[in-house]
């Protein structure tokens, strides 16, 4: 039994407080701040390599999750 689970990035917006420090560490050009809070704009060219998860000083955003998680 092999199950391939896709994982995605994920945003706690009551815990972003708009630093921009993931945007700045994103390789790939995944997010953005928007309306003062970070926004996955590109998720498709998400490589999972983490260092968003790994930067963010408010632990809100993360990877994990299937891809229909909200």
């Amino acid at each position: 039994m092999n199950k391939k689970v896709s994982t995605k990035v994920i945003v706690n917006k009551a815990w972003c407080k708009g630093c921009g420090i993931c945007v700045a560490f994103c390789p790939t050009n995944v997010l953005e701040i928007k309306d003062g809070k970070v926004e996955i704009v590109n998720p498709e060219a998400c490589t999972r390599c983490g260092l968003c998860e790994l930067r963010c000083p408010d632990f809100a955003i993360y990877l994990g999750g299937e891809e229909d998680e909200k």
